[in-house]
């Protein structure tokens, strides 16, 4: 059998790379802008590594195309069939813009890629460049008005990324937090206007003025529970009063209290709530646009791409002349267009049912109220839109499974705990050879994430004991001395209350992640004995093997969230797991020699 020649399979990868592209870089951008956001809330490792994929594959796709299609307009022989759909190629060059600004639910992964703010810049530039170099080899391209169209919406959303990124850079965040410099009061002309005063025999006294008393209460709180609105406001309120300690700035002891007398008379419910809500914020301000679009330049430039691209797709529609191009090309074009309307209204209506958008409404509604003189707007009346338009409630009229799926699209977070053991993990190592190949490749981390690491369900009988815990030492923080002591404690408190005394020494002078690895074995021995003793379940002490394997999770796997406290944590994880592993190997010895 006569296999084709290699000219044959050159001419058809020519003819199909391009469109082949040009439908991966869409279909990305499709997935991304609906499957981001799960990553928040959903705890499945294949999710997350499809999302990462996406994200990284989704920029080499469209910036390949756009290299194809200007290797085909400066190439001095196409092809007849690149040579009779020139135009048409052309047209193709924006809607790489558009996807190359991503999708409003994701503009980074992780935070270090905000930092990658300048990169994002010149490749705004480089590739704006590339493209406006394909309009002009183009000049009399019957498409050129809609080629300007999608051209200026790509410039739009290629820009909207790139300042989400500088604005959720670090530094940035920080800078945007600082207060205008304050040079204090001009001491000179004080003391001038108080010689003065004395000298003209007025009674004049200088009193200097403190800082206000560390146990001052804060403003009122609200009694009760909390309503959707309520909920939204608060978190809302304490995002940008706690942002600072991303960038380890500090806090005033009247927003300390403030925060602490609102959880104290709260449930565990409404004070979860709240936190979801906060850290969705967060969330929002460091991996999505959301910085962007909340501002008025950020609205008129999306409102441009939207009429921008609409217009183009009505002058794609009414051009006659366009039965000349491809049937087949035609078509992507159209799927183009109507794919970028589609992105469009479906990152809008995102933007409109946002938490961030039930605080600008509620800001709004103040404003307009205060102008009026008739007082702010009720919280009851606003509660239940704000339910819909900040997603806040779980509830649904949907029974059993459509009640569920809608949980798990409405859910702020996986509500769920990932647990990491090391015994377990000394118990069940890979291969030495296996081993070594994998940490060469970098793969460890990411093959250890799903190998070792398990989820379990974040009950609500957890929830309330982590409160009610909380609650209980936060209650007797009156001070700051007092406050630090119950956050520098290393498991001291409940070893006095046992009777253990003699065991503080071990403790109480080690450090912190030296005290979590041996608290985390204790456990692990002592969880062992009681489970081969005890026949009848155990609540509490499930839940303190759960966080106990929780903490040791951070620690290992998630060591940028403690690494102001942890130390040398992962040098001593793996000393401690060479030591298991060792003990291990020596009781084997002992049972062969038995």
């Amino acid at each position: 059998m006569e296999l084709p020649n290699l000219d044959y399979w050159k001419q058809l990868w020519d003819k199909w790379e391009l469109r082949a592209f040009i439908v991966i870089s869409l279909s990305l951008q499709t997935f991304l802008i609906l499957f981001a956001p799960l990553r928040k809330r959903a705890s499945t490792g294949f999710l997350i590594m499809a999302v990462w994929s996406a994200y990284l594959l989704a920029d080499s796709a469209a910036i390949f195309a756009v290299g194809l299609i200007s290797n085909s307009q400066g190439n001095s022989t196409p092809h007849k069939d690149r040579d009779d759909n020139a135009d048409l190629l052309a047209f193709w060059a924006p809607f790489l813009l558009v996807h190359l600004g991503g999708p409003d639910t994701i503009t980074a992964f992780a935070l270090e890629d905000n930092e990658l703010w300048l990169r994002h810049l010149l490749g705004l530039v480089f590739q704006s460049a590339a493209a406006f170099y394909i309009f002009f080899k183009s000049l009399k391209n019957m498409l050129w008005i809609p080629t300007v169209l999608m051209f200026v919406a790509g410039i739009i959303k290629y820009s909207e990324r790139t300042r989400s990124l500088y604005l959720a850079s670090l530094g940035r965040f920080k800078d945007s937090m600082l207060t205008e410099p304050d040079p204090g009061p001009d001491y000179a002309k004080l003391m001038d206007e108080y010689y003065s005063k004395k000298e003209a025999k007025l009674p004049t006294r200088i009193q200097m003025i403190g800082e206000p008393g560390r146990g001052n209460k804060a403003s009122r709180v609200k009694e009760g529970p909390l309503t959707d609105l309520d909920v939204v406001l608060y978190a809302h309120q304490f995002f940008r009063t706690f942002r600072g300690l991303f960038v380890d700035l500090i806090f005033s002891f009247r927003e300390r209290n403030q925060s602490r007398d609102f959880f104290l008379k709260r449930t565990a419910d409404d004070a979860f709530r709240v936190l979801e809500v906060e850290l969705n914020f967060y969330y929002d301000v460091f991996f999505t646009k959301v910085s962007v679009m909340y501002t008025n330049l950020g609205c008129i430039g999306r409102f441009v791409s939207v009429v921008c691209t609409v217009v183009a797709l009505g002058l794609f529609y009414s051009e006659r002349k366009k039965r000349k191009f491809n049937g087949f090309d035609v078509g992507i074009t159209y799927t183009l267009l109507y794919g970028a309307i589609a992105l469009d209204v479906i990152a809008i209506i995102m933007l409109i049912f946002s938490d961030s958008a039930v605080v600008k409404k509620n800001e709004f509604r103040r404003r307009l109220a205060f102008k009026k003189q008739n007082g702010t707007s009720t919280t009851q009346a606003a509660s239940q839109q704000s339910a819909a338009a900040g997603g806040a409630s779980t509830r649904s009229p949907f029974r059993n499974f459509f009640r569920r799926l809608w949980h798990v699209f409405s859910r702020r977070w996986s509500e769920t705990v990932s647990t990491y053991n090391l015994i377990s993990y000394c118990l069940h190592p890979r291969l030495e050879v296996k081993e070594k190949f994998i940490g060469y490749i970098g793969l460890a981390n990411i093959l250890d994430q799903m190998k070792y690491v398990k989820t379990e369900p974040f009950s609500t009988e957890l929830r309330d004991l982590i409160f009610r815990e909380l609650k209980k030492k936060s209650d007797i923080a009156d001070d700051l001395d007092t406050a630090k002591d119950i956050s520098s404690a290393r498991g001291d408190w409940i070893l006095r209350l046992e009777g253990f005394g003699e065991l503080l020494p071990y403790i109480s002078q080690m450090d912190y992640d030296q005290s979590l690895l041996l608290w985390h074995i204790a456990t692990e021995l002592c969880y062992s004995d009681e489970i081969a003793k005890a026949s009848s379940p155990n609540k509490d002490r499930d839940f303190s093997k759960l966080l106990s394997d929780y903490m040791l999770y951070l620690l290992v796997m998630q060591p940028t969230m403690m690494s102001a406290v942890t130390g040398i944590g992962q040098i001593r994880f793996r000393d401690t797991c060479a030591e298991v592993k060792k003990f291990r190997g020596k009781l084997k010895k002992k049972e062969r020699r038995a």
